[in-house]
């Protein structure tokens, strides 16, 4: 590599860290939905945020960068290139998880809530115009 790119060298290097801690940040959160801790959930998406705001900031850099036509014909700008379209590959996986993970653990919760409705009310237990479950207390305690 040339001294002439090192300030799109650093820019791609920054780029790496950025994605490094956003993986990071995935895996933390899929071990916050485990553990359903909604404190840690909370600050990792405010953290996730900044940290998907500066990554595209960092990207918008480099698309402007004047040395960029010239630095696509090295191969050192390939090989970086590469290994950040694998960093950002594992993201994509590891949040698709933890969308999985997620949908699954709603899912249950909304299971629980028809079990502990239908448990309590058999007999007053109804459907909302949008198929959610639902106790008709309107029956017995009304008097004319």
């Amino acid at each position: 590599m040339n001294s002439q790119f090192e300030p799109l060298s650093s820019l791609l290097t920054q780029q790496q860290a950025q994605l490094d801690a956003l993986l990071l940040l995935l895996r933390q959160e899929l071990a916050a939905l485990a553990a359903r801790d909604i404190d840690v959930l909370n600050t990792l998406t405010t953290d996730k945020q900044n940290l998907l705001t500066e990554i595209q900031r960092t990207d918008t850099e480099i698309a402007t960068s004047p040395l960029l036509q010239n630095a696509r014909t090295e191969s050192w700008f390939e090989q970086q290139i590469s290994s950040l379209e694998h960093l950002l590959a594992d993201c994509k996986q590891q949040n698709e998880v933890n969308q999985i993970t997620l949908e699954q653990s709603q899912l249950t919760l909304q299971r629980f809530k028809t079990e502990l409705l239908s448990a309590r009310g058999k007999s007053g237990l109804t459907y909302t115009n949008k198929g959610k479950p639902t106790i008709d207390n309107m029956g017995k305690g009304i008097k004319a």
